[in-house]
């Protein structure tokens, strides 16, 4: 045992030490393990979760995912894509439907934009699935996990952290010396309270409680798959999640029941009977058996990092973002923020960039912790909006909200009204279930991008609702499908396994031979992506020529994230200037 206060002395050194092996712990293992980083991944509790909170799985998150290589085993476990789509606004399951939004790309309209953005699918893969997923490929890696270690402290000086760690089942403190810290230790992180974080935000703006239970309600709902059926029932409370929800774990045995309740009374007692009775609401019938497998309350959050790093140790997830489950951004952004953060740190690691690089993490990322969580609770305010158009300020009225649902039903001018603005309120939804502009139109502005001189293209489309892809540096390299000896392969593919590439076209062999020349002069090996016909890769379907807002003979320098790090609109003047424009964007990202 160690002295209240005092350092012990360090007893194990690695590059990298991870706080929490939640969604942003464990994606940051998986990354840096995969590009050779020695990383330790520690966690309080016995075990990965046994709760299935996050699930939304969006396509950008999937790719990076599929970088990694473990795409595929998510996708055997997951629920597929086809059976998250018909969210349903109801009074119960055996009640009156109120409407239906097709959700996450999947109805006939939105489905095209999903295609042509991403190779991957949209999947519904709750913590229980992904975390193992992520931890086993780390393992499989070489990343080292230590269940039952609670992080005490930390200190940083010019070298390294040294962290105070202690063991649960003996409480022996010992210590961890590393180059950097990840505090990936959820919305009560205390890596993210020693660094004192400045946040903004209300804090706990609403209450809400989950209960998993087992079920067999196929026959209530096979006929209409999805993730969520939402329920607009008495004393259901806006300061919760909105209205009454029941969320689907598995198809269609496994479920979860969220139900808001005010923060100030605090929540309310888990008795059987309580938790039955809930249950039986929102199905709408006594006439089933269920099995409890846990019962829990969470605080609803509206808070968010304005700065989520200092020196050498960095937060992500839930640290540094609060917000509730609506639009599914919380795991995503937890993955992402990983993905941004873990080829940085590898590349300083192995001394390839300079420290400085690192600053574009909280550049880069901080910006999207902000949008996430203003996203996310301004859909919850938006689903006040189905209230609304139901004339109620809430359903505690139970005689008022039978009144107005009836008059949904009823002939003449005043049911037209109710018909027509809840048609309205429930399509507005989109915001939330079909928000693909807020997954893929991320932008980034920081030392690790180098601009060239254009404006970031304006939006065409809701940007919100709509992908806009665009080569400009600081986006996402766009997708589409080219080829490879005939085979198609998608752009997003030939890129990112933790390299820089450098893409170009016909008449960009000074391009290639810069990138060779730059990458033995700075101890990098980039991959060369050279599309057109009569090159490795063909664009026979014409649409990278679409895409790539330059000429035949430029250039795009891609990060190992996939992000556009510079462009060079058109051919070199010379192999000379190719070298010095590739080099010296190289060395500006890296801060070289």
């Amino acid at each position: 045992m160690t002295a209240a206060g005092t350092q012990p002395s360090p007893s194990v050194e690695v590059d990298v030490l991870v706080v929490g092996s939640g969604p942003a712990g464990a994606a940051s293992a998986l990354f840096l393990a995969s590009y050779g980083t020695g990383v330790l991944v520690v966690t309080r509790y016995s075990r990965l979760s046994d709760t299935p909170r996050a699930h939304i799985t969006n396509q950008r998150t999937m790719e990076a995912l599929r970088d990694m290589g473990v795409e595929d085993t998510l996708l055997a476990l997951a629920t597929p894509w086809e059976l998250m789509g018909n969210t349903t606004f109801c009074t119960s399951l055996v009640g009156e439907e109120l409407g239906r939004i097709p959700s996450w790309g999947t109805d006939t309209v939105r489905h095209a934009d999903y295609e042509l953005a991403s190779p991957c699918t949209m999947l519904d893969a709750p913590q229980t699935i992904t975390e193992p997923v992520l931890v086993k490929a780390a393992q499989d890696r070489g990343a080292k996990v230590r269940f039952d270690t609670e992080y005490l402290r930390h200190v940083q000086d010019d070298d390294g952290v040294t962290t105070t760690l202690r063991d649960r089942l003996t409480g022996v403190e010992y210590a961890v010396r590393s180059r950097y810290l990840i505090g990936a230790d959820g919305a009560r992180s205390r890596v993210a309270a020693d660094l004192e974080l400045p946040f903004e935000g209300p804090g706990a703006v609403g209450g809400a409680m989950s209960i998993v239970f087992e079920a067999d309600l196929t026959h209530l709902v096979a006929h209409r798959p999805s993730v969520l059926y939402w329920m607009v029932q008495p004393g259901a409370e806006k300061e919760g999640v909105g209205l009454g929800v029941l969320r689907m774990i598995k198809p269609w045995t496994e479920w979860m029941l969220m139900w808001g309740y005010e923060v100030a009374a605090g929540p309310p007692e888990f008795t059987d009977a309580a938790v039955r009775e809930l249950a039986v609401a929102l199905v709408g019938t006594e006439d089933f058996e269920m099995t409890v497998k846990s019962a829990s309350p969470w605080t609803v959050n509206h808070h968010f990092a304005t700065t989520i790093a200092r020196g050498r140790v960095f937060c992500a997830g839930d640290a540094v973002h609060r917000h509730p489950p609506t639009n599914g951004l919380g795991s995503n952004t937890s993955i992402q923020d990983a993905y941004n953060l873990a080829w940085k740190i590898a590349a300083v690691v192995a001394g390839t960039a300079a420290p400085s690089l690192l600053d574009s993490y909280d550049a880069e990322r901080a910006p999207i912790a902000r949008q996430v969580v203003e996203r996310a609770n301004q859909s919850i305010a938006d689903t006040g909006r189905i209230l609304t158009a139901l004339d109620l300020t809430d359903t505690t009225d139970v005689a008022a909200l039978e009144r107005q649902l009836a008059l949904r039903k009823a002939p003449g001018p005043e049911g037209e009204k109710v018909r027509a603005a809840l048609r309205e309120a429930i399509a507005y939804k989109a915001h939330e279930f079909d928000a693909h502009g807020v997954e893929h139109n991320q932008r980034y502005a920081s030392g690790a991008v180098v601009p060239d001189g254009t404006p970031m293209p304006g939006y065409r489309r809701d940007p919100e609702l709509y992908a806009q892809p665009t080569t400009w540096p600081g986006a996402k390299l766009p997708h589409t499908w080219v080829t490879r000896t005939g085979h198609r392969v998608s752009t997003l593919d030939l890129v990112g396994h933790g390299a820089f590439s450098v893409v170009t076209g016909v008449g960009g062999e000074d391009w290639l031979a810069a990138a060779r020349a730059a990458g033995e002069e700075l101890g990098l090996t980039l991959t060369e992506v050279p599309i057109g016909p009569g090159l490795p890769y063909d664009d026979p379907y014409g649409t990278w020529a679409e895409l790539r807002e330059i000429g035949d003979a430029g250039v795009l320098l891609v990060r190992p994230d996939c992000y556009v790090a510079a462009r060079h609109a058109s051919a070199p003047a010379s192999a000379e200037q190719a070298h010095a424009w590739l080099r010296d964007s190289l060395r500006s990202v890296l801060g070289r």
